[in-house]
């Protein structure tokens, strides 16, 4: 059994246990948080539900790759393959409601990337997987569908990226007290952070690279955190005290987001 696997498969239970305790985290302080937060936070909770989802399978394969089960390892990739596409859905709901204010029009149109999504499976499983090529670290497929990856590049990563970005300079543009910047910006960071190489671990085909994009996965997630629960140092710091509570709560400092 490759104690590279094995230390893989702990990095990707770690970014399982510690996403789906931020989104848990998340959906318990719902009540916390006015009307008008609470659907940009419970898109925070499946985004980082779907993020725990897709790295539990990835777990599995990874122990499995380790104890030479082939069949089992191309199963979990099959399967950790519909919450990843998915991931997309929640972010553009994210940005455009923080943006809008409107949850009709932002849902509109996150749920355009549901069919981006499909679309990306449709092409992945119908065309299949090369693979696995087990090597010492890791457990890697290549997508046999040059239009599944460029479906996915273009309509999955490119716009939700350019979206952020988007975001990002808009935040910089605008004067805002530094708690609010601070409740507005790291987040975005922390989802492009995540975001960004969760895409490096599913297309790279060296397997030290993988095993770094999981583990820059997993610091996203704790840095996802502290953007909403920063620990009282930092508040003191940044001069964001008692920010944490309700990130888009303070609706006088907002000014319609």
């Amino acid at each position: 059994m490759s104690v590279g696997l094995i230390l893989n498969a702990t990095i990707c239970f770690a970014i399982t246990v510690s996403s789906f305790a931020f989104a848990w985290v998340l959906a318990s302080s719902a009540d916390k948080h006015n009307e008008k937060s609470r659907p940009a936070l419970w898109a925070l909770v499946i985004l980082w539900s779907l993020v725990s989802l897709t790295y539990l399978p990835t777990t599995i394969r990874m122990l499995a790759a380790a104890t030479n089960h082939p069949a089992l390892d191309l199963i979990m990739y099959n399967l950790a393959a519909v919450p990843f596409s998915m991931v997309t859905v929640p972010i553009v709901f994210f940005i455009l409601y923080v943006i809008t204010g409107d949850q009709k029009i932002s849902g509109y149109i996150s749920f355009m990337f549901i069919f981006f999504g499909a679309t990306y499976l449709a092409f992945l499983y119908s065309n299949g997987v090369i693979g696995p090529n087990v090597t010492g670290y890791s457990s890697m497929f290549s997508i046999n569908s040059d239009i599944a990856v460029n479906i996915y590049l273009i309509g999955l990563f490119v716009i939700p990226t350019a979206m952020i970005l988007g975001m990002m300079f808009l935040i910089c543009l605008q004067r805002m007290p530094r708690r609010l910047s601070y409740r507005t910006a790291l987040p975005l960071v922390a989802i492009s952070f995540v975001f960004d190489f969760m895409l490096t671990d599913i297309i790279t085909d060296i397997d030290v690279m993988q095993m770094a994009s999981r583990i820059f996965v997993f610091i996203g997630t704790v840095l996802a955190y502290l953007a909403y629960f920063p620990p009282s140092t930092l508040q003191k710091t940044l001069g964001i005290k008692n920010s944490q509570q309700e990130i888009y709560e303070d609706e006088e400092e907002e000014n319609d987001f």
